[in-house]
């Protein structure tokens, strides 16, 4: 039996806890890859794999659809939204000016202990870069940022940011594999330590600044190479 259900009635259970678990643990499978850009997502398969009725998974499609993780086609439903190269550029400048500011305000408010807890994942870092543990370095960077935002304590600017940073995941995992990618990030992410933990609100914000503008050129090189056509 085939059963509508109304946009209102979506909104209104899009924070249910029952609801926001289904959600969650769908956009956890599409950032760790279960599901491949521009594949569809079948409701009843969806059902299955989850355990969840079809009210809750087709809720949080709507609810992953709002954060652009997936797209709805006409007479084909929904599937995850493929984010080209040119849009990850785009989106990384917009995460640039929201990073500055978060890193700035980290700056302004850090504590000793999390001035430690900043420079010990410094320290990690470095050594998973001289040990050639590159998805290790790759999962550090994402803790770091973590640690920003939760320092700054600045909620929309953290929702925002997490948004962007899932619509291009798969773009910063690949870049961040990329041969001698590292060596170059390493030294910026130290900077951008070093600033923040002797509470320089200024210079933190033109190290995390300077980082994205290496991300955002980085991607834009990949983003000229993949629209050469082939000799």
């Amino acid at each position: 039996m085939n059963v509508a259900f109304t946009t209102g009635e979506m909104k209104a259970q899009s924070n249910d806890p029952a609801s926001v678990a289904v959600r969650e643990r769908i956009r956890e499978a599409i950032l760790h890859g279960e599901y491949a850009p521009a594949q569809r997502l079948i409701e009843a398969d969806l059902c299955e794999h989850f355990g969840a009725s079809r009210f809750l998974v087709r809720t949080a499609l709507q609810d992953l659809a709002a954060q652009g993780l997936i797209e709805f086609q006409r007479n084909k439903g929904a599937r995850v939204r493929a984010v080209s190269l040119g849009e990850a550029v785009e989106i990384t400048e917009v995460r640039m000016l929201l990073e500055g500011f978060v890193a700035a305000r980290a700056a302004e408010r850090v504590t000793e202990d999390e001035a430690a807890a900043l420079r010990q994942i410094s320290r990690d870092m470095r050594t998973a870069v001289e040990s050639g543990e590159l998805t290790h370095y790759s999962a550090l960077n994402v803790r770091l940022h973590a640690l920003l935002r939760e320092m700054a304590a600045h909620r929309i600017s953290a929702e925002l940011l997490e948004q962007l940073r899932a619509l291009t995941i798969r773009h910063q995992f690949t870049l961040s594999l990329v041969p001698g990618r590292s060596a170059v990030s390493l030294p910026q992410h130290e900077a951008i330590v070093a600033a923040v933990a002797a509470g320089d609100a200024e210079a933190a914000e033109d190290a995390m600044r300077a980082h994205l503008q290496s991300v955002i050129d980085a991607l834009s090189l990949r983003a000229h190479a993949a629209a050469v056509p082939a000799v």
